[in-house]
């Protein structure tokens, strides 16, 4: 049926923490080697894919050498399947090095916010980030900004990106590290044409709203957070994940897809990752 025909695919790779060669994500993770599998399945796959879309904290430390590692591993698989690469900038990422490394541009420090188009499909990817926090934010200019660009629509419609999710997590110490005041983005969003909002950050998949328009929050492809206790643990699981996002006439949907699940990257008390986060929140 044509109204289950996907006029554009998407995939979102999302949290990648990108390292230097000789480095493992935790001591455990080799968090390149995950996202070289990521890119082997998509490519034996033979699906059409439109874009690469990656939705931040692409290197663990906002390191150039992460950043150039990432570019020379995905920009030729993307060459091959003749799809761009869409960066977002990630809490974990540094808008220099990240520009100087993925953009080949000048490590200029102001927010990366950019719209593609694919035929006549628009991806607006937006930045999140305030520097030194690991919680997000969208200022006015960057609102206004949006808003303008939204208030011409696009005949297939439009994908938003940015990094943090602007709907809540089972988990409540990262409910503190979301986007700030989300309502400012869905007064933007209402009676646009958006389809789809897609986010990072939180390390598992899950889905919400803000307004009528639907968020999925893409798990990692590093390693996945445990959702469901015990409450006083936060807990980083081998085993990360990738998005398929298949735009129709009507919507989007967004399908996760699993890499791998196996033993335990980290485990934190409650307090123990407060105390981490709590200095940048």
């Amino acid at each position: 049926m044509a109204a289950y025909t996907p006029t554009h695919t998407l995939i979102q790779i999302s949290d990648t923490h990108i390292v230097r060669e000789d480095e493992l994500l935790h001591g455990k993770v080799d968090s390149y080697a995950t996202l070289r599998t990521v890119l082997e399945q998509i490519e034996a796959a033979g699906t059409t894919i439109d874009a690469l879309l990656l939705t931040g904290d692409l290197a663990d430390s906002g390191d150039l050498v992460a950043y150039q590692r990432l570019r020379d591993l995905v920009e030729p698989v993307a060459a091959r399947l003749g799809a761009p690469v869409l960066y977002a900038v990630g809490n974990h990422d540094s808008r220099g090095p990240f520009r100087a490394g993925l953009l080949g541009a000048e490590p200029t420090a102001e927010p990366y916010d950019h719209v593609h188009w694919i035929d006549d499909l628009r991806v607006i990817v937006l930045d999140t980030t305030r520097p030194g926090r690991h919680s997000g934010a969208l200022s006015a200019a960057q609102l206004r900004w949006l808003a303008d660009e939204l208030a011409t629509p696009a005949a297939a419609g439009t994908v938003l990106a940015l990094h943090h999710p602007p709907v809540p997590s089972p988990i409540p110490l990262v409910n503190a590290l979301l986007l700030a005041e989300p309502e400012k983005l869905t007064d933007v969003l209402a009676g646009s044409d958006v389809k789809i909002v897609l986010a990072g950050h939180a390390h598992h998949s899950s889905a919400g709203a803000i307004g009528a328009v639907p968020v999925w929050v893409a798990g990692s492809s590093a390693y996945r957070a445990g959702t469901i206790g015990p409450t006083d643990r936060f807990t980083g699981l081998a085993g990360g994940e990738y998005t398929r996002v298949d735009v129709y006439p009507a919507g989007a949907v967004a399908t996760a897809i699993p890499i791998a699940d196996t033993e335990v990257i980290y485990d934190r008390n409650i307090e123990e990752m407060a105390k981490i986060v709590s200095v940048h929140a």
